[in-house]
């Protein structure tokens, strides 16, 4: 029995055959170093980058392709947005939904009294966050509105065009993490008010490991961030400071040009076949198993019992048995892959009530069949008799 995948969430699985193809390409032609000689592969290397770049800020709605900075991933995009932007004194307003990539660099800087925090905590029965909390939290000082776009633990998208709002309103800027919904569901960063936009490259966008980028809009400029890191750029080497135009003022040292070309090839695929078309899917198989556990007391489902409000990802518990437990017993008996856990979003499972064993997480992806579907349920139904 082959492996069935079901943990998109956390990246996703398989990637299309595009992406591998491109990337071979790219190391078997063009893979010098872009920006840093004047040959043609370092030409075409830089090139790549820029028909990514160009393409990624176009399916945001950005205007800007310099603003585009490559990073690592939403981690590291999400650092370089917190570190370079904020400042001693500043007061920023998150939630409770976040994950760690979002609540640990501002804890630290709560803790070393950088900053000052308000998380707001997240309606525990319909999984959304009441924008007129955060404006009630907002204070004189504060500079700063962090929020994730939809749950990585239950998949509840939430209201970002109405925050965005409030923090336009209020002159306060928002940074928004996409890495649960870039690739499915619609951003725009200047219709939803966004000002930096963070987001992976391996999730919903089907692309590899090791790519992601933080889109910095129009409403910032240059000076109101410094680099998170400093190093070469390829140009202006006499300057002994980072340079201060975009993309160089925030990406400093050689990218990841392999992965960054099979990000575009990505793109290119995930655009090809219609990101509402894949959401459509995904919640076809979260609302089927939604469908044939909610009868069944016991399985706890965490969210509405409607797949509309979420992206392709649910949550649930099985009633005296530990989360990692039953996702061995699915690995091991059905050979599916599922997450089990915390998800790295300990202040959301204390706020479902579920902290600190967690929960099962399901996230369906692009390439999952009916069959998978079928398989699954079969599963999930097995599993409480199987784990007595």
């Amino acid at each position: 029995m082959s492996l069935i995948y079901y943990d998109n969430a956390a990246t996703s699985w398989p990637k299309p055959k595009a992406v591998t193809e491109r990337m071979t390409q790219f190391l078997n032609e063009e893979a010098a170093n872009p920006g840093r000689s004047g040959h043609k592969m370092a030409v075409d290397a830089e090139k790549a980058l820029n028909n990514t770049r160009l393409a990624l800020t176009k399916f945001i709605g950005g205007t800007d392709h310099s603003r585009l900075i490559f990073a690592m991933n939403t981690t590291d995009a999400l650092n370089i947005a917190l570190k370079g932007f904020l400042r001693a004194g500043d007061h920023v307003i998150t939630t409770t939904a976040e994950h760690n990539s979002i609540s640990r660099p501002l804890q630290a800087m709560a803790d070393s009294k950088f900053i000052t925090l308000t998380r707001v905590p997240f309606n525990p029965e319909t999984g959304v966050i009441n924008p007129a909390d955060i404006e009630k939290a907002l204070t004189p000082k504060t500079k700063l509105i962090a929020m994730t776009h939809a749950s990585n633990v239950t998949g509840i998208i939430q209201p970002i065009e109405a925050v965005g709002k409030i923090a336009k309103k209020h002159h306060v800027k928002f940074l928004v993490d996409a890495a649960q919904t870039i690739g499915i569901v619609p951003l725009h960063v200047n219709d939803m008010h966004i000002d930096l936009l963070a987001f992976p490259g391996h999730k919903s966008l089907l692309g590899p490991t090791g790519t992601g980028g933080l889109y910095v809009n129009t409403t910032l400029n240059p000076e109101d961030l410094q680099p998170f890191r400093e190093g070469g750029t390829g140009g202006d080497s006499k300057n002994p400071h980072q340079p201060t135009e975009f993309p160089h003022l925030l990406e400093g040292g050689t990218p990841n040009t392999v992965g960054i070309a099979g990000l575009g090839a990505a793109l290119d695929y995930v655009i090809a076949h219609d990101p509402a078309k894949t959401l459509a899917h995904e919640r076809h198989h979260v609302q089927a198993i939604i469908d044939t556990l909610k009868s069944d007391n016991r399985f706890t489902l965490y969210g509405p019992h409607n797949a509309d409000c979420r992206v392709g990802t649910i949550s649930f518990n099985i009633a005296g048995q530990n989360p990692a437990d039953v996702a061995a017993f699915l690995e091991s008996a059905f050979q599916i892959a599922v997450r089990q856990g915390l998800h790295c979003a300990p202040y959301a499972h204390k706020t479902l009530g579920t902290y600190p064993a967690g929960t099962i997480r399901i996230s369906p992806g692009h390439f999952n069949t009916d069959q998978d579907l079928a398989t699954l349920l079969e599963a999930l139904t097995a599993a409480p008799e199987n784990l007595l």
